[in-house]
């Protein structure tokens, strides 16, 4: 069964379990997974409105992405544990002779990029649901206007648990090209993405 078919608390039981996953990574997917899902409720309840007329269109437009973005940040929470549980199966690999190891040691990297690659990508949509985020403030629903920095909170919380994943990846990879290039990327969208959250929290005081 995939973790976002887990009822509330069976998934919190499963995490704060022994099991080694789901973790962090997919702990950061669930937290943007509800900051997104906070924009699109408050798109749900500014459409129609006569008090916002004037913003239907980027209303609509908010609420067509923000559905988007929300099954994708659904879906990154079973995929960062796949990409952790493809890692994982490298250990039952055997290493009795030399080919072996060699075979291992290749696995291995190819695993860990995989798992670099899932929370850089999870960091790619988070920076998109901040975006839209930042549209529908100040003219959306004023009454749900906590609920947008609450969703901003969420998405930041996200994307800097998403980065410690890449980061724990990428130390063990010892292809450094590929290392700088996502090393180098990943701070990008970091930096962008907490100074985009930063501005919407701040934003956000003003109005309640």
């Amino acid at each position: 069964m995939k973790l976002v078919e887990l009822k509330v608390n069976e998934f919190m039981t499963v995490l704060g379990s022994d099991e080694p996953a789901p973790g962090g990574g997919s702990a950061s997917a669930l937290a943007a997974a509800m900051g997104i899902s906070l924009v699109k409720m408050v798109a749900e309840l500014t459409t129609g409105k006569k008090k916002y007329a004037e913003h239907e269109n980027l209303i609509q437009g908010v609420l067509s992405e923000a559905s988007r973005l929300q099954i994708e940040l659904l879906e990154a929470i079973d995929k960062d544990t796949e990409a952790f549980n493809v890692v994982s199966a490298v250990f039952s690999m055997p290493k009795e002779t030399e080919e072996e190891k060699a075979a291992r040691r290749d696995a291995m990297q190819q695993a860990l990029k995989g798992a670099a690659v899932s929370p850089y990508e999870m960091m790619e949509t988070i920076i998109q649901a901040l975006k839209i985020t930042k549209k529908a403030v100040g003219k959306s629903n004023l009454n749900a206007a906590s609920d947008l920095g609450v969703a901003a909170l969420n998405l930041k919380s996200g994307l800097q648990g998403a980065w410690l994943n890449v980061l724990i990846n990428l130390s063990g990879i010892k292809d450094q090209g590929f290392v700088e290039v996502y090393r180098a990327k990943g701070e990008e969208l970091l930096k962008d993405g907490c100074e985009l959250a930063d501005s919407i929290y701040e934003e956000i005081l003003t109005l309640v």
